[in-house]
C-alpha cells in the first residue's frame, strides 16, 4: 500500500489550505486514515483522522478549524481553516488496514509541507 499527500503550500494566517491523500496498491481495505503532522524540534503528532464508520478525531489544536472526510474507501481530504502560524509543519497521511494477504499494514504518505505566514 502507498499514500500520495498533496496540496500543501504556503499561506497567510487566517486562511485556507487543504491536503488531499490517495492510496493505492494490490487489493487493500482501509479501516483508518489520518493526518499527522510534525514542526522542527517537535515530535509527531496526531492531528486529526477518520475510521471506517466515518467517525472522527482531532487534535484540541485544530477542532472547529479542520475537517477530515473520505472521498471515497481509499481518499482521505483534510480542510484547514482559519491556519495559525503554530500549524505551519509537515503534514504527513497515514493509513492502517489490511492487505491483500489479510495482514494489517500502517504505512506513511511522503510529508507535504505548510507554511503559515504573519
Amino acid at each position: 500500500v502507498q499514500l500520495q499527500a498533496s496540496g500543501g503550500g504556503l499561506v497567510q494566517a487566517g486562511g485556507s489550505l487543504k491536503l488531499s491523500c490517495v492510496a493505492s496498491g494490490r487489493h487493500f481495505v482501509v479501516d483508518e486514515m489520518g493526518w499527522y503532522r510534525q514542526a522542527p524540534g517537535n515530535q509527531r503528532e496526531l492531528v486529526a483522522r477518520i475510521i471506517s464508520d466515518f467517525t472522527t478525531n482531532y487534535a484540541d489544536t485544530v477542532k472547529g478549524r479542520f475537517t477530515i472526510t473520505r472521498d471515497n474507501a481509499k481518499n482521505t481530504s483534510l480542510q484547514m481553516n482559519s491556519l495559525k502560524l503554530e500549524d505551519t509543519a509537515v503534514y504527513y497521511c497515514n493509513a492502517k488496514g489490511r492487505n491483500y494477504l489479510h495482514s494489517p499494514y500502517d504505512v506513511w504518505g511522503q510529508g507535504t509541507l505548510v507554511t503559515v505566514s504573519s
